[in-house]
């Protein structure tokens, strides 16, 4: 998980399914290049951090022009040494998940639930693709550390807890 790289591949007909696994792994190595390496050194992670990282980021949103925000949130909480939070980390954790996260879900400890854990999983939960990759290695410099679906696609982004509950208040709860 996590190396896969996404991308439109055409095979020929018959390749066996390692053919296409080192495809797949081989394009990653090709988008992940050395200076990305680098950039990843300089900044205090691995690779595989990176890539941990960044396919959280690919499972929060959708919009590209949020990624960034999203991977400096993650970062910032990192840095702080806080939680990361992540419903999707969560979800990657439960076996024969429904499609209904609860409350039990996010209190149950798992090596991938980040309401329980500090720092990141131990691996990848998705495959992140370039933009989601790109953004753990060049986040935004906003300060934010929290924030919250806006129910159409975007998020709102809060640098304070009591914001982020008015946010969560505003959007999640339809509360005033």
């Amino acid at each position: 998980e996590g190396y896969l790289f996404p991308e439109t591949y055409y095979f020929p007909k018959g390749i066996s399914a390692e053919g296409i696994i080192v495809k797949m792994v081989d394009q990653f190595h090709a988008v992940f290049t050395p200076a990305w390496k680098k950039r990843a050194k300089t900044s205090g992670l691995s690779v595989h951090e990176v890539v941990t990282l960044a396919s959280i980021v690919e499972k929060e949103t959708g919009k590209a022009e949020e990624r960034p925000l999203i991977a400096a949130v993650f970062l910032n909480r990192l840095k702080r040494g806080m939680r990361l939070e992540s419903d999707p980390t969560v979800i990657y954790g439960v076996n024969d998940f429904s499609g209904n996260l609860t409350r039990g879900h996010l209190k149950t400890p798992t090596a991938y639930n980040t309401y329980t854990i500090k720092g990141l999983p131990p691996g990848p939960i998705a495959n992140p693709g370039k933009a989601s990759l790109e953004a753990v290695l060049y986040p935004s410099k906003e300060p934010y550390l929290y924030f919250v679906s806006k129910n159409d696609g975007s998020h709102h982004f809060s640098e304070t807890f009591s914001e982020h509950q008015a946010m969560v208040r505003k959007y999640q709860l339809n509360q005033p």
